[in-house]
């Protein structure tokens, strides 16, 4: 089966099209204006049930795992954005993931106790925890990418380039402007020179090319 290498390489399609283009922000999608009466109603409601669903099965797939294990989908996000960034601490984890300190620390405590995550002082700040996958966290973490990769790239080659362009562009215009800097700093820019990083912003490991 094809890989799709990160979304970088999803978002820069072959032949003549081009990357996203650049935006205002210059990470998140400008607002278009065009068309007022667009979108209707009935489109924001089938925008609703496409989101519930596709989350519902792309989750789905890495669950079966998860549940066999006694995990769940917190525990899967946090391994994803501690793999994705090796010395995370706790409290810019926190902020990506916007949960509660102590469903965080429930979380932390059984990726800890079951050996999939190690915790090590910060050498500036002792009082900072810096996560990192050990290698049965890793092995686990690629093996639940593994599961919604192959999901992903079916639908991806199913849809073509123009579709995941503008897949791109809607998800960037969801989310908010700290979650686009997140996607511009871990992935690129969408279009444009290359983004300054800014203050405050977790600076994810860039996608393993495979």
């Amino acid at each position: 089966m094809p890989e799709i290498k990160g979304l970088r390489d999803a978002f820069r399609p072959s032949g003549s099209l081009s990357v996203l283009e650049p935006t205002h922000d210059p990470t998140c999608p400008p607002a278009n204006a065009a068309n007022p009466a667009f979108p209707r109603e009935e489109d924001i409601r089938l925008a609703q049930d496409l989101l519930f669903f596709a989350y519902r099965d792309f989750t789905n797939a890495a669950d079966v795992i998860l549940v066999e294990l006694g995990l769940g989908r917190a525990h899967h996000r946090a391994l994803h954005f501690i793999g994705r960034n090796p010395g995370i601490t706790v409290s810019e984890l926190l902020a990506i993931l916007r949960i509660t300190k102590q469903s965080l620390a429930r979380v932390l405590g059984a990726l800890v106790d079951q050996s999939y995550v190690a915790q090590a002082q910060g050498q500036e700040d002792r009082r900072q925890r810096l996560l990192t996958l050990t290698p049965a966290g890793q092995a686990l973490e690629r093996r639940l990418f593994e599961r919604q990769r192959e999901r992903l790239a079916a639908a991806y080659r199913g849809a073509g380039a123009t579709a995941v362009k503008g897949f791109g562009n809607v998800m960037l215009g969801i989310m908010d402007e700290e979650a686009c800097r997140n996607i511009a700093e871990t992935h690129g820019p969408v279009g444009g020179p290359t983004a300054l990083p800014v203050a405050g912003t977790v600076r994810l490991a860039p996608v393993e090319q495979s």
